[in-house]
């Protein structure tokens, strides 16, 4: 004898609202990989700025050591306005190219000279991305190296 089982009409369209669901976790899912590559792109940028800093300011000082005997505040002292030292203009011009908005925030170098022929040398670079130029950021970003440079005598 056969029974027949009766239909249950409340399990219709289960199918359909699993499948939405789905779709839904998949998109989201999507969504948190393309927000988190953004930021990785930006976090990049950042890094290659900082380390773009870093090289200028390593190229200066190298530059300094192999001329430790002209390095005084007259040669290589700049205030970050006025008239740069003629031994800095290619410089300056380096990291107004290399780093956004550093014509806006130009370099400061300050040369405290040693009684002993050298001197300490103080280098502040400041950037600051075009991105947060629009965000009215009061503070751009810094990178500051002390070295002190002495003569071979």
């Amino acid at each position: 004898m056969r029974t027949h089982l009766p239909k249950r009409k409340h399990e219709r369209g289960v199918m359909l609202i699993e499948a939405l669901l789905a779709i839904l976790i998949f998109s989201i899912g999507i969504l948190a990989v393309v927000g988190m590559q953004g930021v990785a792109i930006k976090d990049v940028a950042a890094a290659k700025y900082r380390s773009d800093a870093g090289f200028l300011v390593n190229e200066l000082i190298a530059t300094m050591w192999i001329d430790s005997v002209n390095v005084n505040s007259a040669n290589y002292a700049y205030a970050g306005s006025g008239a740069n030292p003629a031994k800095l203009a290619n410089w300056i011009a380096q990291v107004a190219v290399r780093l956004p908005g550093a014509a806006a925030w130009p370099p400061i170098v300050e040369v405290a000279n040693d009684p002993s022929g050298g001197a300490e040398v103080t280098i502040q670079l400041r950037w600051q991305t075009p991105e947060e130029a629009s965000k009215s950021l009061p503070e751009p970003h810094l990178y500051t190296v002390v070295a002190s440079i002495h003569a071979n005598n």
